[in-house]
């Protein structure tokens, strides 16, 4: 069956995320998530997307990118696929490492997804506790 096709808009804002497969972990050390960041950084350079906030957990993450382009696909599947390659020779394995292709909300605002994303995960007075049980290692702003 074929994908639906996604429609991407120039100047378009998105919370995107994705999960492993099975629920399985994604970033299970530190250089992990160093190579995740360096990848998202990358994006900017390759694709002029924009990452504005980003949440690291265990099996999955979240990404409010700003898109001047309309490129959020050709992005994400940079992003996912050379990450993946990283994760599977990292960790001695093959295969699938995202249960999919990446979600996302389109038409959210920077305030609004910035809230959402970092107080809802982060490590925040009152999500302290909640945020160490998920496992959150990271979020962080980028201005």
């Amino acid at each position: 069956m074929v994908r639906p096709l996604r429609i991407e808009f120039e100047g378009a804002w998105y919370h995107v995320m994705n999960r492993g497969a099975a629920r399985r972990d994604v970033f299970v050390s530190d250089s992990q998530r160093e190579r995740f960041l360096e990848l998202l950084a990358d994006l900017v350079e390759r694709f002029g997307i924009e990452t504005h906030a980003y949440c690291l957990m265990g099996n999955h993450y979240h990404l409010l990118l700003h898109t001047p382009f309309g490129n959020l696909g050709r992005g994400m599947r940079h992003l996912n696929g050379v990450y993946t390659q990283f994760f599977n020779r990292d960790q001695g394995r093959d295969g699938a490492l995202f249960r999919g292709r990446y979600k996302r909300s389109k038409g959210v605002r920077s305030g609004l997804a910035l809230y959402l994303i970092c107080c809802r995960y982060g490590p925040s007075d009152t999500n302290r506790i909640r945020a160490k049980k998920k496992g959150v290692r990271s979020c962080d702003l980028h201005r």
